[in-house]
């Protein structure tokens, strides 16, 4: 008797390696990188503040106001329905970049900025009453501690900072302190991922699982993060995350939070106008639901479709990929910037972006900076919009150089001699 044989699959393929990051075709579809600032080409180290666009940002604005510009929402004829289409389409990307469970939990908002006063206005009136307390860190940025300053002001709350060590870490069981300290209930506990001036990754799953622990929600402050890392709001835990488009290869004035469907529903409202309205009577209002009832008035809508077409463009490359790519810039940096005479990084936290952030012994950062421009390097100096993070760090401000998926080493490399050369002018080296 002969026996019939299972057929058998057929082998998988071998895994391919990745191809290489091919540098040279992601600087060409920024047509800025090919400035030439102080008859020197541009070199932008400026990417915490803001990032520049690529080819397929300006064609997704241009080609809104060229074909079918028009107002979104309740329009009939079709240049609207396209909009609106295309609007919602943006919304839905956002919604997958972020890996939210529903693109109804993605408000459109112009920024970081507004996303984190809308959670703080209309979540934290809510929620916040006198004697509760809300958490942030020393790492913040002041879009994610002056609105939680304001709220507990309001609500008679105390704002309760965990500290941070001498790397620029988060010191773990004094936030434990705060979150678990008898009688001071915590309502909100607000967290950047990344430190705008330090680079410091915070460890948001494990914030989040304190937080909820403690009977909080957490807010995260992904300004910084969008741009270097994959992000996951379900695997990460948190309540609430906002992030900015002009921070993340899209234009300004556009950003997204997004906030878990059944805390938005419970929210109320924090501007009025069209647009967030079921009905409008004079003896009162019936608003829409999340996310219209956030987004009073005329949108960004061009700018949505930027955004959009900027995650694309990031995806397409891979965040993995760039992430791998911009910790050998920093490594770089780290190790080119270290050899330095009189130079002190400022930040060397174990699990940090591509940011090094650093003082220069007898001269001031901005004086740091006008030298760099004359290179035609741009940087930043100053206190970062983090003025309480510099008073713990004792100095009055630092500079800063943030670098991008569209950097090279040789920028790296010019940014290390540049600094040189300020000691060469200002200090007299030789």
């Amino acid at each position: 008797m002969t026996l019939a044989l299972e057929p058998q699959p057929a082998p998988l393929p071998a895994p391919q390696p990745a191809p290489p990051y091919d540098l040279a075709a992601v600087r060409a579809e920024f047509p800025i990188l090919s400035r030439v600032v102080r008859g020197k080409p541009l070199i932008y180290l400026d990417n915490s503040a803001s990032t520049q666009k690529p080819r397929a940002v300006l064609a997704a604005i241009t080609g809104c106001y060229e074909e079918f510009y028009s107002n979104v929402h309740r329009g009939v004829h079709e240049l609207s329905m396209r909009s609106t289409q295309a609007h919602e389409d943006a919304r839905a990307r956002i919604a997958r970049f972020l890996n939210a469970p529903s693109s109804d939990e993605v408000v459109f908002v112009r920024g970081t900025t507004e996303a984190l006063n809308l959670v703080a206005w209309s979540y934290g009136r809510t929620v916040v009453g006198a004697g509760d307390r809300v958490v942030v860190t020393a790492l913040e940025h002041h879009s994610n501690l002056v609105p939680w300053q304001l709220l507990c002001e309001e609500r008679g709350a105390e704002l309760a900072v965990a500290p941070i060590d001498d790397r620029g870490e988060l010191i773990l069981p004094e936030l434990e302190r705060l979150l678990d300290e008898p009688g001071r209930p915590v309502r909100i506990v607000a967290a950047a991922h990344v430190s705008n001036a330090l680079g410091t990754v915070l460890p948001i799953r494990l914030l989040a699982d304190l937080a909820h622990r403690a009977g909080a929600v957490l807010v995260v402050d992904g300004a910084q993060s969008a741009p270097h890392m994959a992000v996951d709001v379900q695997a990460l835990g948190c309540d609430f995350f906002a992030f900015s488009g002009h921070k993340v290869y899209g234009p300004s004035g556009i950003g997204a939070l997004w906030g878990r469907a059944e805390l938005l529903a419970g929210m109320p409202p924090w501007q009025g106008g069209g647009g967030m309205i079921a009905a409008v009577r004079y003896s009162g209002t019936t608003f829409a639901p999340p996310p219209q009832r956030f987004e009073a008035g005329t949108p960004a809508i061009e700018a949505a479709l930027g955004l959009a077409a900027a995650l694309d463009f990031l995806d397409e490359i891979g965040r993995e990929r760039v992430a791998a790519w911009e910790g050998e810039l920093l490594a770089r940096a780290t190790e080119l910037l270290s050899e330095i005479p009189g130079l002190r990084l400022v930040g060397t936290a174990r699990d940090k972006a591509a940011v090094v952030s650093f003082v220069l012994e007898g001269v001031h950062p901005h004086d740091v900076a006008t030298i760099l421009d004359g290179e035609g390097i741009a940087v930043r100096a100053g206190h970062h919009c983090a003025q309480p993070l510099m008073g713990r760090l004792g100095v009055p401000a630092l500079t800063r150089a943030s670098f991008g998926l569209y950097n090279t080493l040789e920028e790296v490399e010019a940014l290390a001699a540049g600094l040189r050369r300020v000691r060469q002018v200002l200090l007299g080296d030789s």
